[in-house]
């Protein structure tokens, strides 16, 4: 038998010829999203000087993911899932081109800004969606981990190397070549997607989209593991808001302004180094006592950061968390992908990755108000330990997570 390695296994992308398609479409995606991500913010604020309006398109899109994860989870399970991820991403890119040509005119609208991000948010969730559904069939079940970590690496590096490419492309031609380079790279994604297989669902009732919403929600409430799971990914995703405080805590560093950057590198650093040493996940005996471990454990990092006396040691404090939160989250995927019906894969896909657009938005706003009422080193403080007490609670209480066993099968 092959000899288990801590480092990430690559072999899927060469045994499942579906699943690299599928990577190399998503690379493709993350470069394009990523000359999007640098140009609507410099584009709105060259028009209108406003932080205020910048944020409001942010908070735009994020309305739309988040519409668009609970539709597509239920259009997920009705429908072909290769119909709706080729059906989202060329809508995406019309609506990239879209972008491009208002750019070109003389006097650009703010208002198709506005709406073009609406409506790639919307339609792009929708992908994500019926992506996540489909995975179990293309890699199978017992090798949800591997592929979850190789996604995971590809995100964070293309999330690094994007943007940078997208300010480089700003300087030298504007944001129009950005938009026409993020169009071009949503139509080269469908490329490879053209050769997956149907991806059907599998038969079920016809009912109301709400009343199929709350069936996948009903399951989340009924499954000790699954719902628990989900659970706390929103407290991780809760407490991942603390890059609200880099600013007002640098000072306490005394560290120059170009330093706060390291900061908000720190965590996705700590990320990709989690995804990259994974390789033994998958023969964990008992995952969800380590999912629980890990929360707990990357709380208590957040907690010591803004005490730390050295600036270098903040940082290895975020890196920790960010690893550990990296190494939670490929658990909680492969409990949630392996342990859920088919049937409710793009429902429950779609409630779990919204909770991650609602509870960042939530976090951030919970941690700008306790910074204004603390000094920021003491709200990072608190934050942090409530969350470790949450954690420390739900390890006392969520005994069939705690318990839970992986199949020999997925272990061998």
């Amino acid at each position: 038998m092959k000899k288990s390695s801590h480092l990430i296994d690559l072999s899927l992308l060469k045994t499942h010829p579906d699943f690299r398609a599928v990577f190399v479409a998503r690379f493709l995606s993350i470069l394009a999203l990523g000359m999007l991500v640098v140009a609507v913010p410099v584009q709105i604020q060259q028009l209108t000087h406003s932080s205020w309006q910048v944020g409001l398109s942010v908070t735009l899109a994020g309305g739309g993911m988040f519409i668009g994860l609970l539709l597509g989870g239920v259009l997920a399970d009705r429908y072909p899932r290769k119909r709706l991820i080729l059906f989202a991403r060329s809508t995406c890119g019309i609506g990239f081109v879209g972008l491009a040509c208002n750019a070109l005119l003389p006097a650009p609208s703010l208002t198709a800004i506005y709406l073009l991000a609406l409506w790639d948010g919307f339609f792009g969730a929708i992908g994500v969606t019926a992506l996540l559904a489909a995975t179990p069939a293309l890699v199978g079940r017992e090798n949800l981990m591997q592929a979850g970590a190789i996604t995971m690496l590809t995100v964070r590096f293309g999330s690094i190397l994007s943007p940078a490419v997208g300010g480089l492309m700003i300087a030298s031609g504007g944001v129009v070549w950005n938009y026409a380079l993020a169009a071009l790279g949503t139509l080269l994604t469908l490329l490879p997607l053209l050769r997956l297989p149907a991806l059907p669902p599998p038969p079920q009732p016809r009912e109301h989209p709400l009343r199929a919403l709350a069936g996948g929600f009903s399951f989340l409430l009924a499954s000790p593991l699954v719902g628990s799971a989900a659970l706390i990914g929103a407290l991780i995703t809760l407490a991942s808001a603390v890059r609200v405080l880099y600013p007002a805590l640098a000072p306490h560093w005394l560290v120059a302004p170009a330093q706060i950057g390291l900061m908000y590198a720190a965590v996705p650093a700590g990320a990709a180094i989690g995804a990259l040493t994974s390789g033994q996940l998958k023969t964990a005996a008992r995952p969800g006592q380590l999912m629980l471990i890990t929360a707990l454990l990357a709380f208590i990092a957040l907690a010591l950061f803004s005490l730390m006396p050295q600036f270098w040691l903040a940082l290895l404090c975020l890196v920790a968390f960010g690893w550990l939160s990296a190494i939670n989250s490929l658990l909680q995927y492969a409990m949630i992908q392996s342990l859920t019906p088919d049937a409710l894969l793009g429902r429950v896909n779609g409630l779990w990755t919204a909770q991650n657009v609602t509870g960042d938005a939530l976090g951030a706003a919970l941690l700008g108000g306790m910074g204004s009422l603390l000094l920021p080193q003491q709200a990072a403080t608190v934050f942090g330990a409530a969350a470790a007490l949450v954690a420390v609670v739900m390890l006392l209480t969520l005994r069939g997570l705690r318990r839970y066993r992986q199949p020999a099968a997925t272990l061998s």
